[in-house]
């Protein structure tokens, strides 16, 4: 009985794997495709998706060209809008950050995350709490003891200030929030003694944690991050706080499940290679995180659910 189980189960397994395959087939792209990114040349959404697309390209993963075009404005809102526009479009990504989920649950936005066509995550970057060399902070039980913080960010809801949130909610502390133009400020602000803490994708800030001149407290990953192996979570120190930046990629509304399932394949294999390894997930420290389909937007989900919760309870929506 227990073979006809086995059996019954790499059936089912093998089956659920079909479709997928399939349908990736089945699609047979006819144009470049188009890469929008919602923000400027050379940040975080800029960097993974020119590294990825180069990859895709140096690999021969695609029989078409990818072109990557950036959309900026209103937070993310005009690129997004831009390509819900484009709906049936086989040959359009776009990446996704976190304004994907706050704008338009500030109301900035006219179309939400639910308008868009799961394609898959990449990667996600997790923060690194960090204070200057010279400051008399060395853990979160000191922050603890003070009762309070001061905290610099580049948005009201962005990642850094929701951090510093749910730290005042598990913490019991006073925060207040400072906002910047852009993380070159935070960072100044947190030299210059101005503010107490700040909060950096690894990348931003390990230069100058190899330096000296900050140092890293506490991390908001679920685990240790491989280049900071000594600094602790925010969960293991006793903090329910976890939250990092989700790297990925959607499509527009009514595009065909074999054009998906075709661009997640070429992407799965892209980020299996030693390139993508050495280029991004070594190179910037970030997590690997591979998903498409179901699971993909499931995770999509989660993330604008936990977004809306948290933001709520800030007060910053109803």
């Amino acid at each position: 009985m227990s073979t006809i189980i086995q059996r019954a189960a790499i059936i089912a397994a093998f089956s659920a794997f079909l479709p997928q395959t399939a349908a990736a087939q089945d699609f047979d792209p006819n144009g470049q495709v188009t890469v929008i990114v919602t923000s400027s040349p050379g940040g975080g959404s800029d960097t993974v998706t020119r590294t990825l697309t180069d990859i895709i390209r140096s690999h021969k993963l695609a029989e078409t060209n990818m072109v990557v075009e950036n959309r900026t404005g209103g937070s993310g809102a005009v690129g997004y809008s831009y390509v819900s526009q484009r709906k049936g479009d086989n040959h359009m990504w776009a990446n996704i950050g976190v304004s994907f989920f706050t704008t338009p649950l500030m109301g900035n936005s006219p179309v939400s995350y639910s308008d868009f066509t799961p394609l898959a995550a990449v990667a996600e970057d997790a923060y690194v709490m960090s204070v200057s060399g010279d400051s008399k902070i060395q853990s979160l039980k000191d922050i603890a003891a003070s009762g309070r913080m001061l905290s610099g960010t580049t948005g009201i809801v962005a990642d850094p200030a929701l951090i510093a949130h749910r730290l005042q909610e598990a913490m019991g502390i006073e925060v207040d929030i400072v906002p910047f133009e852009g993380d070159g400020e935070v960072t100044a602000a947190l030299l210059g003694g101005h503010i107490d803490v700040q909060f950096g994708n690894p990348s931003e800030v390990l230069p100058l944690l190899q330096s000296g001149d900050m140092r890293p407290i506490a991390v908001s990953s679920a685990e240790r991050l491989d280049a900071l192996p000594d600094v602790p979570t925010m969960k293991e120190l006793g903090y329910d706080v976890v939250l990092t930046q989700l790297r990925g990629f959607v499509m527009p509304p009514d595009v065909s499940r074999e054009a998906v399932a075709h661009w997640a394949n070429v992407i799965e294999q892209a980020v299996a290679t030693d390139q993508w390894k050495e280029t991004y997930i070594d190179r910037y420290n970030v997590v690997p995180k591979f998903m498409s389909g179901e699971e993909f937007g499931a995770e999509m989900d989660k993330r604008n659910a936990d977004y809306t919760d948290l933001m709520t309870k800030l007060g910053l929506i109803k």
